[in-house]
């Protein structure tokens, strides 16, 4: 069955739009990854903050005190901005070494733990690789060998994460040990298809998971047992990713790049909580 569902335009003319994420205010925050800025729209103002020359900013999480986690894979750094004294500081540039792979996507899990995704190049050839941040600073990879590793979920109850490999347009799940910092036996869980394939996804409050198909002018949804079961089209081609509104006044926000939208289908949801 497919949902029934008109979107309203929050904002347009976007240059590349990624994220979305809501603090704890309640204000709505994206990305601009082709005009170097993060997005805050309040009372239907966006207010912009430029992350810098060469950057690209891309996915975002909000901690509980209102930082905004964002992904710069023009920088190869994430990177993290404090509203309250307006500054972003790099906190991971570098894996043994070497500058991260054009990270792309992230979350927290409830142990604090910063979990995304580095696709690099890996579109033909399967360098892309994930990652954990822990809170005291030390960082791991926690899975490689993937086809353009992207957006990334934990399951509501946090003990599957959830993985988009773009390029085989498929999912990855395996069990998320939060202690040990090990993603246990991730295997293919879904094949949502689409002419490039899933890029940014979030959990509604039914376990069902909504994911954004780049180049496909969709969201899908996909249920607990990993079938797709129905897709919301949207208004140009590459949704980019969603993200559900905690107080349901916008039900479900989606970033599409190809119109440059900031988009709100007000009916559905509601969202599963995020971990901060």
């Amino acid at each position: 069955m497919k949902p029934s569902s008109d979107p309203s335009i929050l904002a347009h003319g976007l240059h590349f739009p990624e994220g979305p994420a809501f603090d704890p205010a309640g204000r709505l925050w994206f990305v601009e990854l082709k005009g170097e800025s993060l997005g805050m729209l309040e009372h239907d103002r966006v207010t912009r903050i430029a992350t810098g020359s060469g950057s690209e900013p891309n996915g975002i999480a909000i901690d509980a005190l209102a930082r905004v986690w964002f992904c710069d894979a023009g920088r190869c750094a994430i990177r993290r901005y404090t509203p309250a004294s307006n500054v972003i500081d790099d906190v991971a540039t570098h894996l043994d070494g070497v500058p991260l792979f054009r990270p792309n996507d992230l979350c927290f899990d409830a142990d604090g733990n910063l979990l995304f995704t580095c696709p690099g190049d890996s579109r033909t050839v399967p360098t892309g690789y994930v990652c954990c941040l822990s809170p005291d600073g030390a960082l791991k990879r926690i899975a490689e060998g993937l086809y353009f590793p992207n957006g990334l979920a934990l399951t509501p109850d946090g003990r599957h994460l959830i993985i988009a490999e773009t390029r085989r347009q498929r999912l990855w799940r395996g069990r998320w040990d939060a202690g040990r910092k090990i993603w246990v036996g991730p295997r293919p869980w879904a094949s949502v298809g689409g002419n490039i394939g899933p890029d940014g996804m979030a959990f509604a409050a039914d376990g069902n998971l909504w994911v954004a198909i780049y180049s496909s002018g969709s969201i899908k949804i996909v249920t607990p047992d990993g079938e797709v079961e129905a897709l919301i089209d949207v208004p140009g081609a590459n949704p980019t990713n969603c993200a559900f509104d905690p107080s349901g006044t916008l039900g479900l926000v989606v970033t599409e790049a190809e119109k440059g939208l900031l988009l709100s289908y007000p009916t559905l949801g509601p969202g599963a909580a995020l971990f901060k």
